[in-house]
């Protein structure tokens, strides 16, 4: 059978007749948001036993509107609210954009915190290793990062292509790979700091730190620590739009994605879209790990746990931005925010800090259950507009 051949001027598909779906997805997740807000506020409101006691139904109403107000003002109301909201969005965008590459090709990224420890490493090596001029030497760790990163999630779209073992098991088994390999170099004498008996690397040379995003303001790094990593994922958001929209391989990617046998038929070649696809998805978190890295004030130094919570935090974003470039740096904003403004919110309003994980947690419950937020909102489903994100399952 000859394979059918895709005419060099072909679009990867008709951009206008995807706009209704977008605005769909779009629509519903908005929903999701205000469906965990207007739990959150709930949850708010009965917490405050002392006026839940006197049924000071006022007096839980106002709790409600003062928490989120704070919330906002911590997040948004001044230059070191604006700072946080752009530090802890800086790698939610990155390792958001690495899932959602995955998701575009078919595919699910989990490995997201194992991609961002092998690149924050290898940042970090080339960070104090090396003595050279700051634009050289910041440029040389991040692209030590967005391959390392690329290798370790490749090594699993190789697994994936040659074994057919499932992305979901092997992303997740290389997190504690990478866990158990950054403890092992940290403990060695070439990485671990001097004088320190616990696994962290040594600090990396004022050469490598990214710039601040917030220099000409007269302020402590330690008070604005939002650098210009955050540029770079803003960067990487318009690279994933260009790949996915305008790019031979990004239409390779999303005709697999959609149709894996329409893209064999097509003479694609499978294995090598898969191998691409993981490759790109752990460049997008190795540069989240090197971006955190470089960050200095913010890290400086590499640490188990450099990842954190992100790599996890990042699928929620990816499902909330429906895998678009722009709606999943919004989504890794809005997050942001939520860390950002919840210190001011309990300082303020004495509300839990621990609310700002409760309100993440609805918001993914939500948009990773739409039927559950069109049964609330009574919208009709239309064929399956805006629904959740789709992968190949076991056998794909």
């Amino acid at each position: 059978m000859t394979a059918a051949v895709i005419p060099q001027n072909a679009k990867p598909d008709d951009h206008h007749d995807r706009w209704p779906m977008r605005l769909s997805a779009l629509k519903l997740n908005a929903l999701a948001i205000l469906s965990a807000l207007v739990l959150g506020a709930l949850i708010i409101a009965i917490s405050d036993i002392d006026k839940l006691k006197d049924g000071d139904v006022g007096g839980m109403l106002t709790t409600v509107k003062d928490a989120y107000i704070a919330l906002g003002k911590g997040a948004f109301g001044s230059w070191r609210g604006w700072s946080e909201t752009i530090t802890a969005a800086t790698p939610l965008m990155l390792a958001g954009l690495s899932v959602a590459v995955a998701f575009r090709s078919g595919l699910f990224n989990i490995g997201a915190a194992g991609q961002m420890l092998a690149g924050g490493v290898a940042a970090v090596w080339i960070g104090f290793r090396f003595e050279m001029p700051a634009v050289l030497h910041i440029t040389l760790a991040l692209i030590a990062a967005i391959v390392a990163g690329g290798v370790w999630g490749g090594i699993v779209g190789l697994l994936k292509a040659r074994s057919g073992a499932h992305e979901v098991i092997t992303t997740i088994m290389l997190n504690y790979v990478a866990a158990g390999t950054a403890l092992w170099l940290l403990k060695t004498d070439a990485f671990r700091q001097p004088g320190r008996a616990d696994p962290i690397s040594r600090e990396i040379k004022a050469s490598a730190e990214l710039p601040g995003l917030f220099g000409f303001l007269d302020r402590s790094a330690l008070e604005i620590r939002a650098h210009t990593g955050f540029l770079l994922a803003v960067a990487a958001v318009v690279f994933f739009w260009w790949l996915m929209r305008k790019s031979k391989l990004g239409f390779e990617l999303r005709t697999y994605g959609a149709n894996a046998d329409a893209a064999r038929y097509a003479g694609m070649h499978p294995g090598r879209l898969t191998i691409g696809a993981m490759f790109l998805a752990g460049a997008f978190a190795g540069l989240a790990g090197g971006s955190e890295i470089l960050g200095g004030v913010t890290q400086g130094h590499a640490t188990t746990g450099l990842a954190g919570d992100v790599g996890f935090d990042a699928i929620a974003v990816a499902l909330l931005g429906a895998s678009s470039p722009w709606g999943t740096a919004i989504a890794a904003l809005l997050f942001g925010a939520i860390k950002a403004g919840g210190d001011k919110m309990q300082a303020d309003t004495g509300v839990p800090v621990d609310l700002v994980l409760v309100l993440r947690a609805l918001i993914v419950l939500f948009v990773a259950a739409p039927a559950l937020t069109r049964l609330i909102w009574r919208i009709r489903d239309r064929g399956g507009e805006g629904g959740a994100q789709v992968f190949r399952g076991w056998g794909g």
